[in-house]
């Protein structure tokens, strides 16, 4: 995938040296505590840099279109989160939507707006439909699958071992957002 841009933002594949500033996301307990147990806070700048290049070095062998994107804005280069495409698990059929936003920079929209674009750049690489899983007391990330248009189509503990609120979004819905 090439960058994908809107208006204030541009998505990018990450890079080593987004290391301290991908700290500020993936080190903060309050985006961190919402991963598990998928992912963990990262502990500091050498530990970072060690997630992101396994996340480099990973991408080309990933099942497209699943990838994983930095978040970046236009106006000053500021990371501001990041994005993932990934088959959830266990039988690793459905695609999941994940975004991660500094949390200083919340409430920007920064999260729907980076979403928007990366759902629309999957559907047209063939994607039927995408998920996002929150757990029930997310609700952040609920407001954020909602302001995307995503229909909410129940709970399972299908994907991880504990309930979580699934939200489906197809290319006919897009529109609604």
């Amino acid at each position: 995938m090439a960058e994908l841009r809107t208006p204030r933002l541009v998505v990018r594949h990450w890079e080593d040296s987004d290391a301290e500033a991908a700290l500020a996301v993936y080190g903060a307990e309050e985006v961190a505590r919402w991963l598990t147990p998928v992912m963990r806070t990262v502990q500091d700048v050498q530990a970072m840099r060690s997630v992101l290049h396994a996340w480099v070095e990973a991408q080309p062998n990933l099942v497209p279109p699943a990838g994983r994107w930095a978040i970046v804005r236009r106006e000053d280069g500021l990371l501001v989160g990041g994005l993932s495409l990934r088959l959830l698990p266990p039988y690793e059929e459905d695609f999941e939507l994940g975004w991660q936003i500094r949390p200083d920079l919340w409430g920007n929209g920064y999260a729907t707006e980076a979403s928007r674009v990366i759902i629309r750049w999957a559907f047209d690489q063939g994607i039927e439909e995408l998920f996002a899983v929150a757990r029930p007391d997310n609700t952040r990330a609920i407001g954020t699958a909602r302001r995307l248009g995503m229909e909410w189509v129940g709970e399972t503990d299908k994907y991880y071992d504990r309930v979580l609120q699934v939200f489906r979004i197809r290319p006919s819905e897009m529109g609604r957002a």
